[in-house]
């Protein structure tokens, strides 16, 4: 057993220096490879993130712009229907303020020709009371004229 003991102690002797060079050589390697390359990693998560916030960033942007675009549409077309309103108004209007004189000037008319024929009427009647009045007068000198002087 002490034979045993005594080999195990030089194993462990002889594995000290590859113990020794094995920490060195995680010690470099953490120090050279591991640490740059977790932070080319982190770096390269960061920009990564970055961008992808950038990105976000520039949606939400673009989706307000095209909000606010839609929206100032809206407006344009809400003003552009307004105007054409007010014009069909307009138009409705002048063509109700034309028919109105239209007709204005028609009952004018209407009275005026009523009135021309008010007075033909007056003045047919004239013409006939007189015409009756001269054809009553001969009658009635016809009619009291002596029998045998007329003919």
């Amino acid at each position: 057993m002490d034979q045993t003991l005594h080999q195990l102690g030089e194993l462990l002797l002889g594995s000290v220096p590859t113990i020794i060079l094995l920490a060195l050589l995680y010690a470099l390697y953490t120090v050279i490879v591991h640490k740059p390359l977790q932070r080319v990693l982190e770096e390269r998560r960061s920009k990564t993130e970055g961008a992808i916030e950038k990105s976000r960033a520039d949606i939400a942007a673009a989706e307000a712009r095209t909000a606010e675009y839609e929206q100032r549409l809206r407006e344009a077309r809400a003003t552009l229907f307004k105007a054409q309103e007010a014009r069909r108004q307009a138009v409705l209007q002048t063509r109700a303020d034309a028919v109105a004189e239209a007709r204005h000037r028609a009952q004018e008319q209407v009275e005026s020709a009523k009135q021309d024929i008010e007075k033909d009427k007056e003045a047919a009647q004239a013409g006939l009371q007189a015409e009756a009045a001269a054809l009553a007068r001969e009658i009635v000198a016809r009619v009291l004229q002596p029998v045998g002087a007329g003919s």
